[in-house]
């Protein structure tokens, strides 16, 4: 089970409460007067450490209705934040305060924008108060526009400031790609990737390596005489036609195929990575690497571009009561909580009679 506030769990050493207490039970002797015990020392009365079944029993119900307890109270959720500002620490502070105080919000709580902002607010809105509004003060370039917009079930809005694009978003992305071929085919595999390299809007730079590392993406394999080396793992295998043999990749043999901007891709998935082969590898013109660049881009090789998001007010379409996603673990405990009560109840009315 998930908990909401987990730190509830660093109150088990209270289990040590009940049994302690059960340890300092003592029972008092029955004492019964004689004639002759006035000729005997005057003694106290002894007390023996009893332990009975139903002792044992009670003791472990109440060492359960307190582990009990500390679950329900690690998964119910107790909202306890008011109006709040997600600010991004980024920001130009004097727009920040201007836009803060416009919204009405110059009072309240102000907490650090988290990385994806809106699918954080919606993870954790039931800790807010029903009645709580939210504000987001941020860089358009920190909330990436999604493709549908979530709801709340409170007020939130969000402002944004248009600026220059961050150095994030404007630097190069470089893919490792291991390129093992023979010297009459290397050329062509690596004319292909330096077409790559200015294809597009140029954010993407290929280099090739002679060996796979952990930062390798794409491994090419263009050796038919030779096998695959046992120790390279990569997510993306090209094979040319010639070396995809039944020796080499036996996972090939139940390939799927796949036809994109008229490119016949058979593709299949291993322990070595997922498997591509066409009789497009290498390309032979230049039409045919366009075709096969846009083919690759098309599944998703490259990081679609994010569009940052406007400064709008969010609708609200969900009930308070939506918010708590844990309602029916923490509804469960609360049953059984309330039954090891009863039985804890009944036993220690049992054990005093």
């Amino acid at each position: 089970m998930l908990s909401s506030y987990p730190f509830w769990w660093f109150a088990l050493p209270v289990l040590l409460l009940p049994i302690w207490w059960h340890r300092q039970k003592r029972q008092r002797l029955k004492a019964e007067p004689l004639a002759t015990a006035r000729f005997l020392p005057v003694a106290a009365p002894e007390q023996l450490r009893v332990w009975r079944w139903r002792d044992r029993i009670l003791l472990l119900v109440r060492c359960l209705l307190l582990i009990v307890l500390i679950a329900w109270l690690a998964a119910t959720i107790f909202p306890w934040r008011g109006d709040t500002v997600l600010l991004d620490a980024g920001l130009d502070k004097a727009w920040a305060a201007r836009e803060i105080g416009r919204a009405g919000f110059a009072d309240a709580a102000r907490i650090e924008l988290p990385p994806d902002a809106l699918q954080w607010l919606r993870a954790h809105e039931r800790d807010w108060r029903p009645g709580a509004r939210l504000l987001i003060v941020a860089r358009a370039e920190s909330i990436a526009m999604p493709a549908r917009v979530p709801r709340f079930s409170h007020a939130v809005e969000l402002r944004t400031m248009s600026g220059a694009p961050s150095a994030a978003a404007s630097r190069i992305l470089r893919h490792q790609v291991a390129l093992a071929a023979p010297s009459e085919r290397d050329a062509a595999w690596r004319s292909m990737f330096a077409a790559f390299d200015h294809a597009g809007d140029g954010a993407n730079r290929y280099v090739t390596v002679a060996e796979p590392n952990a930062d390798t993406k794409l491994i090419v394999w263009d050796t038919p005489s030779a096998a695959p080396v046992a120790g390279w793992r990569a997510p993306d295998w090209w094979i040319a036609p010639a070396s995809a043999t039944r020796a080499a990749f036996p996972e090939l043999e139940k390939a799927g195929t796949l036809t994109i901007n008229g490119v016949l891709l058979k593709y299949a998935d291993g322990p070595r990575g997922r498997l591509w082969t066409s009789n497009a590898f290498p390309p032979r013109d230049a039409d045919t690497a366009r075709a096969l660049y846009e083919a690759w881009q098309s599944l998703g090789t490259a990081p679609a571009p994010a569009y940052p998001a406007a400064s709008q007010a969010l609708d609200i379409a969900r009930t308070s009561s939506s918010a708590i996603i844990d309602a029916k673990s923490a509804a469960l405990l609360g049953y059984a909580l309330l039954a090891l009560f009863l039985l804890e109840r009944i036993l220690a009315h049992a054990r005093r009679n």
